[in-house]
Protein backbone atom coordinates (compact mmCIF):
# COMPACT_ATOMS: atom_id res chain seq x y z
CA UNK A 1 0.00 0.00 0.00
CA UNK A 2 1.55 3.36 -0.73
CA UNK A 3 2.48 5.40 1.91
CA UNK A 4 1.47 9.37 1.83
CA UNK A 5 5.07 10.00 1.21
CA UNK A 6 5.20 7.76 -1.45
CA UNK A 7 1.65 9.77 -2.35
CA UNK A 8 3.27 12.89 -2.46
CA UNK A 9 6.77 11.77 -4.33
CA UNK A 10 4.44 10.53 -6.93
CA UNK A 11 2.36 13.70 -7.37
CA UNK A 12 5.35 15.99 -7.57
CA UNK A 13 7.13 13.98 -9.87
CA UNK A 14 4.35 13.89 -12.40
CA UNK A 15 3.30 18.03 -11.92
CA UNK A 16 6.94 18.55 -12.42
CA UNK A 17 8.08 15.96 -15.23
CA UNK A 18 8.59 18.69 -18.05
CA UNK A 19 10.88 20.44 -15.55
CA UNK A 20 14.56 19.90 -15.88
CA UNK A 21 16.44 19.87 -12.16
CA UNK A 22 17.09 21.86 -10.02
CA UNK A 23 14.18 23.92 -9.30
CA UNK A 24 11.27 24.50 -6.53
CA UNK A 25 7.62 24.10 -5.76
CA UNK A 26 5.54 25.23 -3.56
CA UNK A 27 2.37 23.49 -3.09
CA UNK A 28 -0.70 25.26 -2.78
CA UNK A 29 -2.63 23.23 -0.67
CA UNK A 30 -0.30 22.77 1.78
CA UNK A 31 0.15 27.11 2.12
CA UNK A 32 -3.43 27.49 2.25
CA UNK A 33 -4.02 25.10 5.21
CA UNK A 34 -0.95 26.47 7.02
CA UNK A 35 -2.00 29.78 6.66
CA UNK A 36 -5.73 28.54 8.15
CA UNK A 37 -3.84 27.44 10.69
CA UNK A 38 -2.07 30.04 11.61
CA UNK A 39 -4.68 32.64 11.74
CA UNK A 40 -6.50 30.58 14.05
CA UNK A 41 -3.75 29.99 16.48
CA UNK A 42 -3.45 33.50 16.63
CA UNK A 43 -6.87 33.96 18.51
CA UNK A 44 -8.61 36.28 16.61
CA UNK A 45 -5.41 38.75 16.67
CA UNK A 46 -4.21 39.45 13.19
CA UNK A 47 -1.57 37.96 11.80
CA UNK A 48 1.71 40.03 9.99
CA UNK A 49 3.46 38.41 7.20
CA UNK A 50 6.98 37.74 7.52
CA UNK A 51 7.81 38.39 3.91
CA UNK A 52 11.92 37.44 5.29
CA UNK A 53 9.99 33.71 5.24
CA UNK A 54 8.23 33.78 2.19
CA UNK A 55 10.40 36.64 -0.48
CA UNK A 56 7.75 36.27 -3.20
CA UNK A 57 5.38 38.99 -4.03
CA UNK A 58 2.40 36.55 -5.29
CA UNK A 59 2.62 33.98 -2.20
CA UNK A 60 2.88 37.38 0.35
CA UNK A 61 -0.04 38.53 -1.33
CA UNK A 62 -1.98 34.87 -1.49
CA UNK A 63 -1.62 35.03 2.17
CA UNK A 64 -2.98 38.84 3.01
CA UNK A 65 -6.08 37.70 1.19
CA UNK A 66 -6.70 34.91 3.21
CA UNK A 67 -8.95 36.16 6.47
CA UNK A 68 -7.30 36.77 9.50
CA UNK A 69 -4.35 38.39 7.80
CA UNK A 70 -3.12 41.90 7.63
CA UNK A 71 -0.10 43.61 6.92
CA UNK A 72 3.35 42.77 6.20
CA UNK A 73 7.01 42.95 8.27
CA UNK A 74 9.33 43.35 5.70
CA UNK A 75 12.83 42.78 6.79
CA UNK A 76 14.59 45.76 5.02
CA UNK A 77 13.25 49.64 4.18
CA UNK A 78 14.18 48.94 0.58
CA UNK A 79 11.74 45.64 0.67
CA UNK A 80 9.20 47.47 2.24
CA UNK A 81 9.42 50.36 -0.25
CA UNK A 82 9.41 48.02 -2.79
CA UNK A 83 6.06 46.15 -1.39
CA UNK A 84 4.56 49.52 -1.25
CA UNK A 85 4.75 50.46 -4.19
CA UNK A 86 3.63 47.44 -6.27
CA UNK A 87 0.84 47.26 -4.43
CA UNK A 88 1.38 44.23 -2.37
CA UNK A 89 0.35 46.31 1.14
CA UNK A 90 -0.01 49.62 2.62
CA UNK A 91 0.96 48.69 6.05
CA UNK A 92 4.76 47.58 5.80
CA UNK A 93 6.90 47.40 9.37
CA UNK A 94 10.36 47.43 9.21
CA UNK A 95 11.55 44.68 11.02
CA UNK A 96 14.96 45.68 12.19
CA UNK A 97 16.62 49.63 12.39
CA UNK A 98 18.06 50.58 9.24
CA UNK A 99 21.16 52.71 7.93
CA UNK A 100 19.98 53.15 4.33
CA UNK A 101 20.40 56.53 3.62
CA UNK A 102 19.19 56.59 0.08
CA UNK A 103 16.15 54.70 1.21
CA UNK A 104 15.42 56.80 3.87
CA UNK A 105 15.62 59.98 1.31
CA UNK A 106 13.40 58.12 -0.95
CA UNK A 107 11.16 57.27 1.86
CA UNK A 108 10.82 61.40 3.50
CA UNK A 109 10.59 62.19 0.08
CA UNK A 110 6.80 60.95 -0.48
CA UNK A 111 4.01 61.54 1.96
CA UNK A 112 2.35 58.74 0.75
CA UNK A 113 5.05 55.95 1.04
CA UNK A 114 5.73 57.55 4.65
CA UNK A 115 2.38 57.17 5.90
CA UNK A 116 2.48 53.25 4.86
CA UNK A 117 6.07 52.08 5.97
CA UNK A 118 6.84 51.70 9.93
CA UNK A 119 10.64 52.25 10.66
CA UNK A 120 12.15 50.04 13.69
CA UNK A 121 14.26 52.08 16.31
CA UNK A 122 15.60 51.37 19.14
CA UNK A 123 17.89 54.22 20.20
CA UNK A 124 18.21 57.75 19.35
CA UNK A 125 21.24 57.62 17.55
CA UNK A 126 19.10 56.05 14.62
CA UNK A 127 16.60 59.12 15.24
CA UNK A 128 19.64 61.40 14.47
CA UNK A 129 21.02 59.29 11.36
CA UNK A 130 17.22 59.76 10.01
CA UNK A 131 17.31 63.71 10.54
CA UNK A 132 20.56 64.10 8.96
CA UNK A 133 19.21 62.44 5.59
CA UNK A 134 16.06 63.95 5.74
CA UNK A 135 15.47 67.18 8.66
CA UNK A 136 12.14 67.27 10.63
CA UNK A 137 11.48 70.50 8.58
CA UNK A 138 11.65 69.61 5.57
CA UNK A 139 9.57 65.76 5.29
CA UNK A 140 6.40 64.47 6.25
CA UNK A 141 6.00 62.93 9.50
CA UNK A 142 7.76 59.20 9.98
CA UNK A 143 5.87 56.42 11.75
CA UNK A 144 8.35 54.63 13.88
CA UNK A 145 8.36 51.67 16.21
CA UNK A 146 10.30 50.97 19.37
CA UNK A 147 12.21 47.20 19.55
CA UNK A 148 11.80 45.94 22.88
CA UNK A 149 14.21 42.91 23.40
CA UNK A 150 12.67 40.05 24.04
CA UNK A 151 15.57 37.71 25.40
CA UNK A 152 15.21 36.40 29.19
CA UNK A 153 18.28 37.30 31.37
CA UNK A 154 18.20 35.18 34.65
CA UNK A 155 20.26 35.31 37.74
CA UNK A 156 20.30 39.17 37.69
CA UNK A 157 21.44 39.20 34.07
CA UNK A 158 23.90 37.05 34.36
CA UNK A 159 22.41 34.43 31.82
CA UNK A 160 21.20 35.38 28.71
CA UNK A 161 18.59 33.24 26.69
CA UNK A 162 17.52 34.77 23.40
CA UNK A 163 19.32 36.76 20.44
CA UNK A 164 20.90 39.70 20.56
CA UNK A 165 18.64 42.22 19.54
CA UNK A 166 17.59 45.77 21.05
CA UNK A 167 19.42 47.66 23.80
CA UNK A 168 15.65 48.36 25.22
CA UNK A 169 15.08 45.80 27.83
CA UNK A 170 13.19 47.64 30.33
CA UNK A 171 9.75 48.83 31.10
CA UNK A 172 11.98 51.99 31.98
CA UNK A 173 14.18 51.95 29.18
CA UNK A 174 11.47 51.66 26.74
CA UNK A 175 9.06 54.78 28.41
CA UNK A 176 12.50 56.75 28.50
CA UNK A 177 12.59 55.92 24.26
CA UNK A 178 9.25 56.86 23.85
CA UNK A 179 9.48 59.94 25.96
CA UNK A 180 12.49 60.69 23.28
CA UNK A 181 11.61 59.79 20.33
CA UNK A 182 7.60 61.75 20.82
CA UNK A 183 9.94 65.03 22.10
CA UNK A 184 12.03 65.28 18.72
CA UNK A 185 9.97 66.51 15.32
CA UNK A 186 9.02 64.43 12.40
CA UNK A 187 8.56 61.53 14.00
CA UNK A 188 5.04 59.79 15.32
CA UNK A 189 5.66 56.57 17.33
CA UNK A 190 2.78 54.33 16.60
CA UNK A 191 4.18 51.03 17.84
CA UNK A 192 6.00 48.20 19.75
CA UNK A 193 7.37 45.37 18.67
CA UNK A 194 9.12 42.17 20.84
CA UNK A 195 10.33 39.11 19.12
CA UNK A 196 10.88 36.02 21.33
CA UNK A 197 13.50 34.41 19.64
CA UNK A 198 13.96 31.93 21.94
CA UNK A 199 10.23 30.23 21.83
CA UNK A 200 9.60 31.84 18.58
CA UNK A 201 12.36 30.49 16.75
CA UNK A 202 13.72 27.53 18.99
CA UNK A 203 12.13 24.11 18.63
CA UNK A 204 11.65 22.45 22.08
CA UNK A 205 11.69 18.97 20.53
CA UNK A 206 14.95 18.83 19.23
CA UNK A 207 14.84 15.10 17.34
CA UNK A 208 16.86 12.18 19.38
CA UNK A 209 18.16 14.61 22.26
CA UNK A 210 15.47 14.38 24.73
CA UNK A 211 17.41 16.03 27.85
CA UNK A 212 18.42 18.98 25.49
CA UNK A 213 14.17 19.29 24.65
CA UNK A 214 13.50 19.02 28.37
CA UNK A 215 15.80 21.88 28.82
CA UNK A 216 14.55 24.14 26.39
CA UNK A 217 11.06 23.99 27.54
CA UNK A 218 12.03 24.77 30.82
CA UNK A 219 13.86 27.79 29.49
CA UNK A 220 10.69 28.79 27.42
CA UNK A 221 8.00 28.32 30.22
CA UNK A 222 10.70 30.72 32.17
CA UNK A 223 11.30 33.15 30.08
CA UNK A 224 7.47 33.45 28.92
CA UNK A 225 6.18 34.42 32.62
CA UNK A 226 9.15 36.91 33.03
CA UNK A 227 8.21 38.31 29.27
CA UNK A 228 4.63 38.60 29.95
CA UNK A 229 5.49 40.78 32.92
CA UNK A 230 7.98 42.63 31.21
CA UNK A 231 6.22 43.63 27.80
CA UNK A 232 2.50 44.20 29.78
CA UNK A 233 4.93 47.28 31.90
CA UNK A 234 6.67 48.52 28.72
CA UNK A 235 3.69 48.86 26.96
CA UNK A 236 2.06 50.43 30.06
CA UNK A 237 4.99 52.47 29.76
CA UNK A 238 5.27 53.78 26.19
CA UNK A 239 1.10 55.06 26.33
CA UNK A 240 2.18 57.11 28.80
CA UNK A 241 4.09 58.83 25.62
CA UNK A 242 2.00 58.06 22.72
CA UNK A 243 -0.86 56.16 21.42
CA UNK A 244 0.20 52.96 20.04
CA UNK A 245 -1.52 51.77 17.33
CA UNK A 246 -0.07 47.88 17.42
CA UNK A 247 1.74 45.97 19.52
CA UNK A 248 3.45 43.18 17.43
CA UNK A 249 5.24 40.03 19.05
CA UNK A 250 5.32 36.23 18.10
CA UNK A 251 6.55 33.85 15.41
CA UNK A 252 5.20 30.99 13.80
CA UNK A 253 6.59 28.76 16.92
CA UNK A 254 5.23 30.92 19.41
CA UNK A 255 1.65 32.67 17.55
CA UNK A 256 -0.31 30.92 20.02
CA UNK A 257 1.36 31.70 23.29
CA UNK A 258 2.28 34.94 22.08
CA UNK A 259 -1.56 35.43 21.38
CA UNK A 260 -2.68 34.69 24.61
CA UNK A 261 -0.49 37.95 25.76
CA UNK A 262 -3.07 40.25 26.85
CA UNK A 263 -0.65 43.26 25.18
CA UNK A 264 -0.12 41.98 21.90
CA UNK A 265 -2.35 43.46 19.40
CA UNK A 266 -1.04 41.04 16.91
CA UNK A 267 1.24 38.78 15.72
CA UNK A 268 3.83 37.85 13.18
CA UNK A 269 4.10 34.55 10.91
CA UNK A 270 5.67 33.60 7.86
CA UNK A 271 7.95 30.58 8.15
CA UNK A 272 5.01 28.07 8.80
CA UNK A 273 3.19 29.19 5.40
CA UNK A 274 6.58 26.73 4.13
CA UNK A 275 7.19 24.09 6.96
CA UNK A 276 10.75 24.15 6.72
CA UNK A 277 12.78 21.43 8.42
CA UNK A 278 13.53 23.69 11.64
CA UNK A 279 10.22 23.54 12.69
CA UNK A 280 9.85 19.79 12.64
CA UNK A 281 11.26 20.02 16.05
CA UNK A 282 8.04 22.02 17.76
CA UNK A 283 5.86 20.04 20.04
CA UNK A 284 2.72 22.67 19.58
CA UNK A 285 2.45 22.50 15.85
CA UNK A 286 3.85 21.40 12.55
CA UNK A 287 3.13 23.08 9.41
CA UNK A 288 2.39 20.97 6.86
CA UNK A 289 5.41 20.89 4.61
CA UNK A 290 4.42 23.42 1.76
CA UNK A 291 8.28 23.86 0.16
CA UNK A 292 10.40 21.79 -1.71
CA UNK A 293 13.54 21.82 -4.25
CA UNK A 294 13.97 18.60 -6.56
CA UNK A 295 17.83 17.90 -7.71
CA UNK A 296 18.29 15.75 -10.54
CA UNK A 297 20.31 11.76 -9.47
CA UNK A 298 23.50 12.15 -11.82
CA UNK A 299 26.11 9.64 -10.55
CA UNK A 300 26.07 6.07 -8.90
CA UNK A 301 29.44 6.50 -7.61
CA UNK A 302 29.15 2.86 -5.57
CA UNK A 303 26.83 0.22 -4.19
CA UNK A 304 24.04 2.05 -2.22
CA UNK A 305 24.87 5.57 -3.20
CA UNK A 306 23.41 7.95 -5.55
CA UNK A 307 24.36 11.59 -6.35
CA UNK A 308 23.05 14.73 -7.10
CA UNK A 309 23.83 17.48 -8.91
CA UNK A 310 23.92 20.58 -6.47
CA UNK A 311 21.98 20.46 -3.33
CA UNK A 312 23.99 22.49 -0.96
CA UNK A 313 21.17 25.06 -0.40
CA UNK A 314 22.54 26.01 3.52
CA UNK A 315 20.55 28.14 6.21
CA UNK A 316 21.57 30.83 7.73
CA UNK A 317 22.47 30.54 11.65
CA UNK A 318 24.90 28.50 13.85
CA UNK A 319 27.36 26.25 11.28
CA UNK A 320 25.75 22.83 12.44
CA UNK A 321 23.94 20.01 10.62
CA UNK A 322 20.52 21.53 11.47
CA UNK A 323 21.09 23.92 8.88
CA UNK A 324 21.78 21.60 5.93
CA UNK A 325 18.43 20.94 3.56
CA UNK A 326 17.01 17.15 4.32
CA UNK A 327 16.44 14.85 1.39
CA UNK A 328 12.79 14.31 1.78
CA UNK A 329 11.60 11.88 -1.53
CA UNK A 330 12.16 9.19 -1.86
CA UNK A 331 12.12 8.62 2.15
CA UNK A 332 14.99 6.43 3.55
CA UNK A 333 18.16 8.87 2.28
CA UNK A 334 20.54 10.37 4.23
CA UNK A 335 23.70 13.09 3.60
CA UNK A 336 27.07 11.53 3.96
CA UNK A 337 28.35 12.94 7.20
CA UNK A 338 32.11 13.79 5.47
CA UNK A 339 30.60 15.91 2.45
CA UNK A 340 26.99 16.74 3.54
CA UNK A 341 25.14 19.16 1.15
CA UNK A 342 27.89 20.59 -1.65
CA UNK A 343 27.27 23.20 -4.04
CA UNK A 344 27.90 20.76 -6.99
CA UNK A 345 27.23 17.67 -5.87
CA UNK A 346 25.68 15.52 -3.17
CA UNK A 347 26.14 12.22 -2.47
CA UNK A 348 22.90 10.38 -0.95
CA UNK A 349 23.37 6.67 1.21
CA UNK A 350 20.60 4.88 2.67
CA UNK A 351 18.07 2.34 1.51
CA UNK A 352 16.26 4.30 -1.25
CA UNK A 353 20.05 5.45 -2.66
CA UNK A 354 20.25 1.60 -4.26
CA UNK A 355 16.82 2.48 -6.23
CA UNK A 356 17.65 5.55 -7.61
CA UNK A 357 18.61 5.50 -11.06
CA UNK A 358 20.56 8.76 -13.50
CA UNK A 359 17.46 11.06 -13.75
CA UNK A 360 15.62 10.12 -11.20
CA UNK A 361 14.26 13.06 -8.99
CA UNK A 362 15.56 13.33 -5.17
CA UNK A 363 13.09 16.20 -3.28
CA UNK A 364 14.95 17.77 -0.70
CA UNK A 365 13.59 20.28 2.28
CA UNK A 366 15.39 23.56 3.24
CA UNK A 367 16.12 24.13 6.92
CA UNK A 368 14.56 27.74 6.66
CA UNK A 369 11.44 29.57 4.20
CA UNK A 370 12.47 32.49 2.58
CA UNK A 371 16.32 31.37 2.36
CA UNK A 372 15.21 28.84 -0.39
CA UNK A 373 14.03 31.79 -2.49
CA UNK A 374 17.64 32.97 -3.02
CA UNK A 375 18.54 29.95 -4.78
CA UNK A 376 15.90 29.81 -7.27
CA UNK A 377 14.14 32.68 -10.39
CA UNK A 378 10.82 31.17 -9.73
CA UNK A 379 8.59 28.99 -8.13
CA UNK A 380 6.46 26.65 -9.23
CA UNK A 381 3.36 26.56 -7.67
CA UNK A 382 1.08 23.00 -7.69
CA UNK A 383 -2.15 21.99 -7.37
CA UNK A 384 -2.73 18.07 -7.06
CA UNK A 385 -0.57 16.49 -9.55
CA UNK A 386 -0.10 19.77 -11.62
CA UNK A 387 1.69 22.97 -11.88
CA UNK A 388 -0.79 26.04 -11.97
CA UNK A 389 1.13 28.66 -11.74
CA UNK A 390 5.08 29.88 -11.98
CA UNK A 391 5.85 32.91 -9.97
CA UNK A 392 9.44 34.77 -9.39
CA UNK A 393 10.81 34.94 -6.27
CA UNK A 394 12.79 38.06 -5.24
CA UNK A 395 15.69 36.91 -6.63
CA UNK A 396 13.61 36.44 -10.28
CA UNK A 397 12.56 39.68 -10.01
CA UNK A 398 16.23 40.86 -10.06
CA UNK A 399 15.93 41.59 -5.76
CA UNK A 400 18.35 40.74 -3.82
CA UNK A 401 18.07 43.10 -0.11
CA UNK A 402 20.77 41.26 2.03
Amino acid sequence: MATDSDILRERLDRATAHLDPPYAVLDLTAFDANAAELATRSGGKPVRAASKSIRCRELTTRALRRPGWSGVMAFTLPEAIWLVRAGVTDDALVAYPTADRGALAELAADPALAAAVTLMVDSAEQLDLIDAVSPPGARPELRVCLDLDASWRPLRGRVHVGVRRSPVHSARAAGALAAAVTRRPGFRLVGLMSYEAQIAGLGDAPPGRAVLGTAIRIAQRGSYRELLARRSAAVAAVREHADLEFVNGGGTGSIAATSADPAVTEVTAGSGLYGPTLFDAYRAWRPTPAAFFACAVVRRPGPGLATVLGGGWIASGPAESTRLPRPWLPTGLRLIGTEGAGEVQTPLAGAAAATLRVGDRVWFRHAKAGELAEHVNELHLVEGDTVVATVPTYRGEGRAFL
